[in-house]
């Protein structure tokens, strides 16, 4: 059992934090957690923190020591005589300094001091191709709230070359969770920033959200469209650039697999393809596709469900769109 709680003392340094951290969580439960801490935990680790730094240490030295935890060689390297006992512990311990990190940099003015000194570029060049997936989606997680409305960060992370290993992560990392949190931060660095747009398309980032949206994972192709029609709502421009991937055909067919809350996004970015753009317009009307007759029946499936609402508007501006005025347009060609 627990020591009462009574007679527990917080540690007095952050390492120590870290161990006590590191046994309360894995004591009972066996292998490092795949999920987010507890609130319990976080609680926890949040009081005793502030235990330890009350009167000595500021955010940025509690950033230095983590960093410099992080950055110790001898966290996995150690042991190597066959010692698996011994990484776990690393793992669980350098996955409680991520949590830290990403509790720190909550505050603007933290993320920027994590950049300046250097933890980002920790993040790419250690973490995020780390073995152990834990890391590499707290690594991936950091860096996505850093750079979340922060441009001077954003700018920062793609000059080191983040953008590309993030979509990759997305595209092919064997976890789920792995891929869900670097499209969350791709995401955090291609919305309202130019640079970060251009950098998407020159790596074929529209690729990587069609292929999300095919996976079986239900979070990345929720986040995959939703990220789609985000950019093509503020990016018309790229119409054409999509609907010459043939993006439209795909998104029918995604809208024809099991139906799901995420195909509110597709039959968006759909409205967004055919609206102002005579090939994406073109594409849909293709009679190969039977779109017509498929936004017929969903809207018949979706009636009275207030919850798909969204969704049966969708539907009804795709068909309007699209097929309400087709038959006088070929009546009018015909003459």
């Amino acid at each position: 059992m627990a020591e009462n709680s009574q007679n527990r003392r917080y540690p007095q340094n952050l390492q120590g934090v870290l161990q006590l951290a590191v046994e309360a969580g894995s004591a009972a439960e066996g292998p490092a957690p795949l999920e987010p801490m507890s609130e319990e935990r976080k609680m926890w680790l949040r009081e005793a923190l502030a235990e330890v730094s009350k009167g000595q240490m500021d955010e940025v030295q509690q950033m230095k020591q983590c960093l410099a935890l992080l950055r110790e060689e001898g966290m996995s390297e150690r042991q190597r005589d066959g010692e698996e006992e011994r990484d776990e512990e690393d793992g669980d311990e350098r996955e409680a300094v991520f949590e830290i990190l990403s509790e720190l940099c909550e505050n603007l003015d933290s993320a920027r001091d994590l950049m300046v000194l250097g933890g980002l570029d920790l993040c790419l060049s250690q973490y995020l191709c780390h073995a152990q997936s834990g890391l590499r989606w707290r690594a991936a997680e950091l860096i996505a709230s850093c750079a979340q409305n922060m441009p001077q960060v954003q700018v920062h992370l793609l000059s080191i070359g983040a953008l590309p290993k993030l979509l990759q992560l997305t595209d092919s990392d064997p976890h789920p969770t792995v891929r869900v949190k670097a499209l969350y931060a791709v995401s955090c660095l291609v919305r309202e920033l130019e640079a970060g747009l251009q950098a998407f398309l020159s790596h074929d980032g529209f690729s990587v959200l069609m292929r999300g949206m095919q996976s079986e994972n239900e979070k990345l192709r929720t986040k995959s469209a939703f990220l789609l029609f985000n950019l093509l709502t503020s990016h018309p421009e790229q119409k054409d650039t999509v609907v010459s991937m043939g993006m439209a055909q795909q998104l029918v067919a995604v809208l024809r697999t099991p139906h799901s809350p995420f195909h509110e996004h597709v039959l968006g970015a759909l409205c967004c393809l055919v609206e102002d753009c005579p090939q994406g317009l073109r594409d849909c009307r293709d009679p190969a596709l039977g779109l017509e007759e498929f936004l017929k029946q969903r809207s018949k499936e979706l009636q009275g469900k207030e919850e798909c609402q969204e969704q049966l508007d969708f539907c009804e501006r795709l068909r309007v769109t699209c097929f309400s005025g087709q038959r006088s347009e070929d009546n009018g060609m015909d003459r």
